[in-house]
């Protein structure tokens, strides 16, 4: 579905990286959510958004947002200059993406 829409939106990735082959666990994921400014997350239907200049969060909420049942980093996770954007909501996408 993400694939789907990037392509429909004519966005290309300039990184790409497989997460069964080159998992990210929670101590990756945390630092890949350091260089970043704003965090946006779907889950299910809902849209969690985090600005990380504001918010404080503290490592086990990032890391709850942040991983999935295995204990690696959600995919698809997109990071668009200063914004990480974990999970597929079309909705979410085309606000952060638009």
């Amino acid at each position: 579905k993400t694939q789907e829409y990037l392509a429909e939106a004519g966005i290309e990735a300039a990184t790409e990286v497989n997460a069964k082959k080159e998992p990210y666990d929670g101590g990756r994921a945390l630092k890949l959510a350091n260089g970043v400014d704003e965090i946006y997350v779907a889950k299910g239907k809902k849209v969690v958004h985090l600005n990380l200049k504001r918010d404080k969060p503290e490592r086990d909420t990032l890391k709850k947002l942040l991983l999935g049942p295995t204990g690696n980093l959600r995919a698809p996770t997109l990071r668009v200059g200063k914004t990480l954007i974990v999970g597929f909501n079309p909705e979410m996408y085309e606000s952060v993406l638009g």
